[in-house]
């Protein structure tokens, strides 16, 4: 019996050739007539083609093997998997930070910042830090960051309402889907 190719690291994602231990095993494959066979067989067949029996389903009964080159299965399903994380959305997260006093024109000028970070897609968190005594303005840091909301939602919603921890009150705004 032939080991597996490459380097043998100690921790496999599947059990291939020596390693399966069940007496059947269901064998699949390229140029392999599918069926269940005796373990000992299946592992001729692999070593026939100089190839390697890789276990793809140990839940099954009985376990599913594959007559496959172990190193070219794995960097398929790596490329299948890295494929997989390129498609998925990365959420970004833009902050955005007021105080409880904040004039007008500085609320507008978040507000702009804000507006860009929506259309571009990313979440906006709004915080209102509360500094020394101004903890006493907890009302007015709820109003501002409702007033924020409110001017953002031709643009987003809220994800989550304003809300206190510590000393700062935020709220998270989602962009709208296009």
């Amino acid at each position: 019996m032939r080991p597996a190719k490459g380097p043998v690291k100690k921790e496999m994602l599947h059990k291939i050739n020596d390693a399966i231990t069940s007496p059947v095993v269901r064998v699949v494959g390229d140029n392999v007539e599918q069926g269940i066979l005796p373990l000992k067989e299946a592992l001729e067949k692999a070593y026939e083609q100089e190839l390697d029996l890789v276990e793809i389903s140990p839940s099954a009964n009985p376990p599913v093997c594959r007559i496959v080159d172990y190193q070219k299965f794995m960097y398929e399903l790596k490329k299948k998997q890295k494929e997989q994380k390129n498609k998925s959305t990365k959420v970004v997260i833009k902050e955005i930070r007021l105080g409880p006093q904040t004039d007008d024109h500085d609320f507008d000028f978040k507000l702009n910042h804000a507006i860009r970070f929506l259309k571009e897609g990313s979440k906006v968190k709004v915080d209102v830090f509360f500094k020394g005594r101004t903890i006493v303005y907890k009302e007015q840091g709820e109003a501002i960051l409702l007033k924020f909301a409110e001017a953002l939602l031709e643009y987003g919603k809220p994800e989550k309402m304003p809300q206190l921890e510590g000393k700062r009150m935020m709220m998270i705004i989602a962009p709208k889907k296009q």
